[in-house]
């Protein structure tokens, strides 16, 4: 995502939350938020997220037996 990309979240995302002339679109909020901290997480430059659910550096939910 661009830095003007960026900004025009911001933007929409501030109007859909404080002007009181917009109505709330509570899916488009999350989505915003949802874009806008991927590029803030640096999650873009890591890729898509893996399919399988794995979280890179948590512990595995279940131990091996033997």
């Amino acid at each position: 995502m661009t830095d003007d990309e960026y900004a025009r979240k911001l933007d929409e995302l501030d109007r859909l939350l404080n002007d009181p002339d917009v109505s709330m679109q509570p899916a488009r909020v999350w989505s915003l938020l949802a874009e806008l901290s991927r590029r803030d997480c640096g999650v873009e430059a890591m890729g898509p997220p893996r399919s399988h659910g794995a979280v890179l550096g948590a512990p595995a939910l279940h131990a091996r037996a033997g």
